[in-house]
């Protein structure tokens, strides 16, 4: 048997490529069909294994045919020319490479866009520009999904340029339009955030956005008419360029940076007296069956309206039928300091079971609007007739100040509501433990009345 092998070894920069083509069996004459056994196959994965190796320890750049009649014979490639490798001197030794100093490729800018970010890196821009050619080359296929900050999937908007630095203000709006949109940020937040930012390019005119400075900013401000006007439209445009610096990565300076609003008194909270919670439960029993149960969530434990509307079954621990936990979960991380378990008692579990018992829903317990829960309340509050205003807020208030009559202090009633401990929190709170303190002359009136009963009671 003859195994004609012809060895091509390609040398690049610290590469050496063994190629093996030209393979040829010839038989004897008494079989057309040569068969190798399985001693012959070994030895001929020896052969090819060693002269791989032989190659990966001595580089050569060598050309040759060699005819073997016995596999087993070694293939001597020491007799070979030599060809220096790359990065020997002229003594043979190996002389050491270099390394050149690692330097960011985005040092020294404003801010990079995601198409930037993705360019590969290289030092000969017609090696990127092969690469791009060649991948226009490639079938045209739109991705499914976009991906937001928080690691979600949604789907893509077409027709909408990438943001950079120089883009204009009416673009990034509409960029930051849809990352609040995909935060599940309330339509009426998304609304005042679009209106400001509209009138902001109104005053400044089309400037681009690294061009936006303080100055633009104290014009937005000081245009206000009032204070809380000031106050929306500072927290408008400083939401707006931390998504620009932190999500969208086109900018690197906050222009709103030093601004600070107007400290906004906080209004009185007006909850509802005793006799009318019960009304308001009463009637509440008469409206649908999700009525009672969303109202005594939001009175007994303080759920807000989002708080209540993002309930789902498994959040209701009921391994204790008379004693249910209530668990307060945040989909958006920002927001987990929030989250809390509340406990209930045995009214809510009957009221949960009558509404299971009727609605028996599968995951979300309420799977209406805010603008729904605003029309349930304000219809069980006719029903009642109750003549004051009452909201979901309203109700909220009721039940941190029946809980500040129990003796919670600011510190439990900031966990109970799920509020930052924050200046502006702590001063909400601390109006609930004002309006749960005992009324003013009550002692006097209780000594007084002990007074008159040790007066009568000798006679």
């Amino acid at each position: 048997m003859l195994f004609i092998i012809s060895q091509r070894w390609t040398t690049f920069p610290g590469h050496f490529t063994l190629a093996f083509s030209q393979c040829a069996f010839c038989c004897g004459k008494e079989r057309e069909n040569a068969r190798l056994d399985s001693a012959m196959i070994a030895r001929l994965i020896w052969q090819l294994a060693a002269c791989l190796t032989h190659s990966m320890a001595k580089p050569v750049a060598v050309s040759t045919v060699e005819s073997v009649s016995n596999p087993e014979t070694p293939v001597d490639h020491d007799s070979a020319p030599r060809q220096q490798p790359l990065g020997d001197d002229e003594s043979g030794s190996v002389q050491p490479v270099q390394p050149k100093p690692h330097t960011s490729r985005f040092r020294g800018l404003e801010g990079i866009t995601e198409e930037e970010r993705r360019r590969p890196p290289a030092d000969d821009p017609s090696l990127v520009e092969l690469e791009h050619q060649a991948a226009k080359a490639l079938p045209d296929q739109l991705p499914l999904f976009g991906q937001t900050s928080d690691g979600t999937f949604t789907a893509n908007v077409g027709g909408i340029q990438p943001l950079q630095p120089r883009s204009s203000l009416d673009l990034a709006r509409t960029w930051y339009r849809r990352e609040l949109e995909l935060s599940r940020r309330p339509r009426n937040t998304i609304e005042s955030y679009s209106w400001d930012l509209q009138v902001f390019e109104n005053l400044i005119g089309p400037k681009p956005l690294n061009k936006i400075d303080r100055r633009d900013i104290a014009r937005l401000l000081g245009e206000a008419n009032n204070r809380t006007t000031r106050k929306r439209r500072l927290t408008s445009v400083r939401g707006f360029f931390r998504y620009l610096i932190k999500d969208a990565r086109v900018l690197r300076i906050d222009p709103t940076e030093g601004y600070y609003p107007h400290a906004i008194q906080l209004r009185s909270p007006l909850p509802l007296f005793a006799d009318e919670q019960d009304a308001l439960l009463a009637a509440a029993l008469t409206d649908e069956s999700w009525s009672a149960t969303a109202i005594w969530l939001m009175m007994r434990l303080g759920l807000t309206r989002s708080e209540l509307l993002a309930l789902r079954r498994d959040h209701i621990d009921r391994s204790s039928p008379a004693m249910p936990v209530v668990f307060v979960f945040y989909d958006n991380v920002s927001k987990q300091s929030k989250e809390r378990k509340l406990a209930a008692n045995g009214e809510f579990a009957t009221l949960y079971d009558r509404f299971l018992d009727d609605r028996d829903p599968e995951d979300i317990l309420f799977p209406v609007g805010p603008q729904a829960v605003n029309g349930m309340v304000e219809r069980v509050r006719r029903i009642a007739e109750i003549s004051k205003d009452v909201s979901p807020q309203t109700l909220r208030h009721t039940f941190a100040i029946e809980h500040a009559r129990t003796g919670s202090d600011r510190t439990q009633l900031l966990d109970l509501l799920g509020l930052a401990d924050d200046p502006r929190n702590r001063a909400s709170v601390d109006r609930y433990i004002r309006f749960a303190s005992e009324p003013l002359g009550a002692a006097d009136d209780a000594a007084g009345r002990a007074g008159e009963i040790q007066i009568d009671s000798p006679g």
